[in-house]
């Protein structure tokens, strides 16, 4: 009895002694797996990241900045699709031409110059009358060239009338139509030029008339000198009638 007795004793005493021996290798992965808090920290770090966040917004905002920059460069530098210079420059072209057709007297100094000094000059009293009616004649001529020249020119102004016309239209049209600052500018020089255009054929329109004006005045102070020149050598005193043999049947023999 003594013997179980004291094993019994033994056997609990080891049993007590258990906790106490492996406790501390039971203590050390319990206080390894606990996570400790610290609120300042991490109010630093969501701070940072805050900032970080904020700078990769930035750079975004920056890089979409700068596409938009480029895409309106683009469109700013985008030439005008439409052009009318080509028409404007024949309309040019034509009223031209049609003033350097002109008859009799052209657009020409030394070519008026000399017709004042023949045709349109003081009339001399020693021109014969057929001179006297053959220079009437040029001068009458003249004035007819002259206003049949600036009626061709009035009829092609007014011809480009529908021209400039459509061209205006259109020229507005990509004017307000335009997607950047070059086609703007360009839509507006071609309307400056058609502007331009029109102002050409204003000037043909009056230098036509006025070159016409100015013959039609030329003959008619030039036909009052060769009148009195006329009439002067018609009141003039000849040496009056003089008798002399006059044949008037040939004789067949």
């Amino acid at each position: 009895m003594k013997l179980r007795h004291s094993r019994a004793v033994l056997f609990a005493a080891s049993i007590l002694a258990v906790p106490t021996a492996l406790s501390p290798m039971f203590a050390t992965p319990a206080a390894a797996q606990w996570i400790v808090f610290d609120p300042s920290n991490y109010a630093q770090n969501v701070l940072t990241a805050a900032r970080e966040l904020q700078q990769i917004t930035n750079q975004i905002t920056s890089l979409q900045n700068q596409a938009t920059s480029l895409i309106n460069q683009a469109r700013n530098l985008a030439s005008l699709p439409y052009s009318s210079l080509q028409q404007i420059q024949q309309s040019i072209t034509r009223t031209q031409q049609l003033l350097g057709q002109a008859q009799g007297i052209a657009y020409n100094v030394q070519q008026i110059d000399q017709a004042y000094q023949t045709t349109y000059g003081k009339v001399a009293l020693s021109a014969s009358s057929q001179q006297l009616v053959t220079d009437a004649q040029t001068r009458w001529q003249n004035t007819v060239y002259g206003l049949q020249d600036a009626m061709r020119v009035q009829a092609t102004v007014v011809g480009n009338l529908d021209t400039n016309r459509t061209q205006t239209s259109a020229l507005i049209g990509q004017s307000q139509g335009a997607t950047g600052a070059l086609q703007a500018t360009q839509a507006g020089n071609q309307l400056l030029a058609l502007q331009a255009q029109q102002l050409a054929d204003l000037t043909a329109v009056l230098a036509a008339n006025g070159r016409a004006q100015a013959l039609q005045a030329a003959e008619q102070a030039t036909a009052v000198d060769q009148g009195r020149i006329q009439r002067q050598t018609f009141l003039t005193p000849g040496p009056g009638y003089q008798p002399g043999n006059v044949q008037m049947f040939h004789n067949s023999n």
